[in-house]
């Protein structure tokens, strides 16, 4: 988690409402559900079973991915693989340790390495712009496990340029991720990071908002990022091009979980110090109140973790914070790496 992934508070929950309702009118459909589904058969070799562990707390996650190259690259959801000590990914049922490459967490997408693959099926990409309302598709993942048949959610598209909010219950964190294509298929948990391929066998949407995790709303509807937006961003990663958005390599460890203030108050409130972390080391406590990081005022969470997504290890940043006796006090936190 970028805020340094505390072990409690490294997998998010998030509920996903959507706040455009609006459903464009279905056009015809351009194949037939049992023409989609033959068609979607064509994707399932370059489809990656993603199974995650976070030691500290016990908890396993399932998720999925796609085969971007023979080489073992993978294009998947980050909230998928967040936080993760270990990160396995399985193609053809052969299973493979894998590495975080880079992320960008406000589009909610990662690349991650299967380490020691070659010659894997390389998935076919689409093209998201030329999908209509009504046409049909297929969600394809991994949510009954690694060790069951894919799930081959049918559907139609039923709209474009979709927002939902991800709240994270135990942070406050909330964040909108935009231009979805809505779906009427049922994704379901460990679905999130899967293809959804069109009649022609073709990935044209990577599922989002729903991972072992979370908590999905509203129900029935599905959610997917273009593969066009969704492959702008994995590209820039393979590149290992660094951005403001664009972190590469494993989120920096500061070793804070923190929840956002009221409203009236400034900073984010730190609800526990990872000890022996930067943050302990720079002198932070338990019930400190971080008002700046790095020159930049906290005026959330979301503002912490977008801050580290733009350092990386080695990188010392300026803390400066109110501690329990109302004193205001800086320090010089060196931040770490952090798990995958």
């Amino acid at each position: 988690m970028g805020m340094g992934p505390y072990p409690s508070l490294r997998r998010l929950l998030i509920a996903l409402v959507a706040v455009l309702a609006l459903v464009a009118p279905a056009a015809p459909a351009a194949a037939a559900p049992g023409d989609v589904l033959a068609a979607a058969s064509q994707a399932e070799p370059s489809v990656v079973r993603i199974d995650t562990a976070v030691d500290y707390q016990g908890v396993i996650g399932l998720g999925t991915g796609i085969v971007l190259d023979p080489g073992g690259q993978v294009l998947t959801n980050f909230h998928v693989v967040q936080g993760a000590d270990r990160i396995t990914g399985t193609v053809g049922g052969r299973p493979y340790p894998a590495t975080l490459v880079g992320y960008d967490r406000g589009r909610d997408v990662a690349v991650i390495q299967l380490i020691g693959a070659a010659g894997l099926p390389a998935a076919a990409i689409g093209d998201a712009n030329v999908l209509v309302p009504g046409e049909p598709v297929v969600a394809l993942g991994n949510s009954m496990g690694t060790d069951r048949p894919l799930t081959r959610e049918v559907g139609t598209v039923t709209g474009f340029g979709r927002t939902v909010n991800a709240e994270d219950t135990l942070t406050g964190i909330s964040d909108e991720l935009t231009g979805l294509i809505e779906i009427a298929a049922p994704v379901r948990a460990g679905d999130s990071g899967g293809p959804v391929v069109n009649g022609a066998g073709q990935v044209v949407g990577l599922t989002t908002a729903a991972s072992v995790n979370f908590r999905m709303g509203p129900g029935g509807k599905g959610f997917a990022i273009p593969i066009n937006d969704a492959m702008g961003v994995a590209d820039q990663i393979r590149a290992g091009i660094r951005s403001d958005t664009v972190h590469i390599g494993p989120p920096v460890l500061l070793g804070v979980g923190v929840r956002t203030t009221p409203r009236d108050e400034p900073g984010v409130f730190v609800q526990e110090v990872m000890r022996g972390g930067p943050a302990d080391l720079a002198g932070l406590l338990d019930g400190d109140i971080l008002i700046a990081l790095d020159g930049t005022t906290l005026d959330s969470t979301n503002t912490l973790t977008s801050v580290l997504d733009r350092h990386y290890p080695g990188d010392a940043l300026e803390l400066v914070w109110i501690d329990r006796a109302g004193q205001t006090r800086t320090s010089v936190a060196v931040l770490t790496p952090g798990v995958n």
